[in-house]
């Protein structure tokens, strides 16, 4: 019977279950609970595997280089970063408003971090999401162009409930993927989040991104629900001591 009830458990897909029914069998034989608490042991181990599976595939999906939090960021290293700010992005109300968190400063002050630490925030919060190095998403966009396929990553980024473009800046850009980029902050803006870190303040982003009134109107979009956090601390890659 044993062997029939965790071959029955696996066919329908509920492995954590299967995986301790033996275990849970001889705790049972000595406690003598319920059978609705005996079914609800199982039921509540395999709910909470799935959560758990559910969480490490959206962590994967999201292709973050590494998991930051916001409770092990070094805030007593960096003291230009108001930690109060910062766990108030952690409550995600930003999510709901489609408003953008854009990070500005040099090298090594702790933007990928706080901004991975967000995403990671509203993951475990049950939303997607995606990490993209800048680098990488305009070679994309370049790449889009030759296939003909620039319409279908739009499409993908356009619609990412929650998008994280790192290092924005001192990129070599050709206008048509500052065309595809304004298409992209176009159709995100006023409908979803789009977290940025960026070593370059707002007046300088037409030095690399070209054409000054499609920067303008970027900016007009991409500024309009945002909250702006400057980093003007030391680098976090120093060495100590």
């Amino acid at each position: 019977m044993r062997d029939d009830l965790e071959q029955l458990l696996k066919n329908l897909h509920l492995g954590r279950m299967a995986e301790i029914l033996d275990q849970e069998l001889e705790d049972a034989s000595g406690e003598e609970p319920s059978y609705e608490e005996f079914l609800a042991r199982l039921l509540r181990a395999q709910w909470h595997h799935k959560q758990e599976s559910a969480l490490a595939y959206r962590i994967k999906q999201a292709r973050m280089p590494e998991q930051w939090s916001l409770e092990s960021f070094p805030y007593k290293k960096q003291p230009e970063v108001n930690q109060r700010q910062i766990k108030a992005f952690g409550e995600l109300d930003f999510i709901a408003k489609a408003e953008n968190i854009v990070f500005i400063g040099p090298t090594g002050v702790g933007k990928t971090g706080l901004a991975t630490g967000i995403l990671l925030k509203a993951i475990q919060n049950g939303h997607k999401g995606l990490f993209i190095r800048a680098q990488d998403l305009f070679d994309e966009m370049y790449a889009s162009l030759a296939d003909r396929s620039s319409r279908k990553l739009l499409d993908h980024l356009g619609r990412m409930p929650v998008l994280l473009i790192d290092e924005l800046g001192y990129l070599n850009i050709r206008p048509e993927q500052t065309n595809i980029f304004f298409k992209l902050m176009e159709e995100r803006y006023n409908r979803l989040p789009t977290i940025i870190t960026t070593n370059l303040d707002y007046p300088e982003w037409q030095n690399f991104l070209g054409n000054p009134q499609l920067v303008e109107a970027l900016l007009s979009r991409l500024r309009h629900r945002c909250k702006t956090v400057r980093i003007k601390g030391v680098s976090l890659r120093d060495p100590q001591g």
